[in-house]
């Protein structure tokens, strides 16, 4: 490119554009597209945006940024959609890098690229290397729990809890009783899981971050699924990734509580497996800020793989 690239972010004043729009400001190696206030809404001027742009990255509701999508006319233009709207949706390269090996240059390479939920980034890290190698099956029936700051919950939540009625909401609350989560699909699709798994979130009184487990019985799973194999499983698919670790054993046997803040501000994911042999039960964990490595972070981890491949 004769120019730094040009990045447009619509729908920058939501939680997840603010994030990326404060993430990229002040780089020299790309330009950033901002529209004016007066002209966010205005349907011509967004259009004229993601057509001029090289980059777009989508921080809209899932309806919008389908809208978003097919206002593209000029073929030149790369998408990084940070909604839900095309997560299982053929011709879209799922964006989380450590997914698997050649992941990174799939990114590097796409034109259209779907960010990752929140909460799937934690489950699919979990889950995808163990089904890959046999140590937990496809049609293991999976229970996922997870709590996530407020902020997850978009404009409303954050009003709940910061606005003027926040004395009133509540410290913690269960949701997706009815099991029907859009992250659910996203979960079993890159996971590998042929059953669905049972999928249940929760929201905190704390802004963002986000503790995921997911408990295993040793005795349901292969004979050679132990503590120990997990471990070493996630450990082997993750050396040499820059954004998640793998707790050493003794550190995860050492831990009695798991701080949901504890990564809030990074791109980092820590994953643990807490194993009790005498009992024959496991638990997986991931600990990560679902603004940072659950949303923006990744955003912008994606956007420079893609700016890699576009510069070189």
């Amino acid at each position: 490119m004769s120019h730094p690239p040009l990045v447009f972010v619509d729908g920058d004043q939501g939680t997840t554009g603010l994030q990326i729009h404060s993430r990229l400001q002040g780089r020299a190696d790309l330009q950033l597209l901002t529209l004016p206030d007066a002209e966010r809404k205005n349907p011509v001027r967004r259009a004229e945006a993601l057509n001029q742009c090289d980059i777009a990255i989508l921080c809209l509701p899932d309806a919008a940024a389908r809208e978003a999508v097919a206002a593209i006319a000029n073929p030149a233009v790369r998408v990084i959609d940070a909604s839900s709207a095309h997560r299982t949706e053929p011709g879209w390269v799922y964006g989380l890098p450590e997914m698997e090996a050649a992941q990174s240059a799939r990114i590097a390479a796409a034109r259209r690229v779907t960010n990752p939920g929140c909460y799937p980034t934690g489950a699919i890290a979990l889950l995808r290397p163990l089904v890959q190698a046999g140590l937990v099956p496809p049609d293991h029936g999976v229970v996922i729990h997870a709590v996530s700051g407020y902020s997850g919950g978009g404009r409303a939540q954050v009003q709940a809890h910061e606005g003027p009625q926040s004395t009133l909401a509540p410290a913690f609350q269960v949701y997706g009783l009815a099991l029907e989560h859009k992250h659910t699909p996203e979960i079993a699709l890159h996971a590998g899981l042929s059953e669905r798994p049972v999928f249940v979130p929760a929201y905190g009184a704390f802004r963002q971050g986000i503790v995921l487990t997911i408990a295993l019985l040793l005795r349901q799973l292969p004979r050679h699924a132990t503590g120990a194999a997990l471990h070493d499983c996630l450990v082997r698919h993750y050396a040499g990734a820059a954004h998640v670790d793998v707790m050493p054993p003794a550190e995860a046997e050492a831990t009695e509580r798991l701080d949901p803040q504890a990564l809030n501000g990074t791109n980092q994911l820590r994953l643990g497996v807490h194993a009790n042999a005498r009992h024959g039960q496991v638990l997986l964990s991931a600990v990560f800020d679902n603004l940072g490595k659950g949303a923006s972070g990744a955003a912008v981890q994606n956007l420079d793989l893609m700016l890699g491949a576009a510069c070189a």
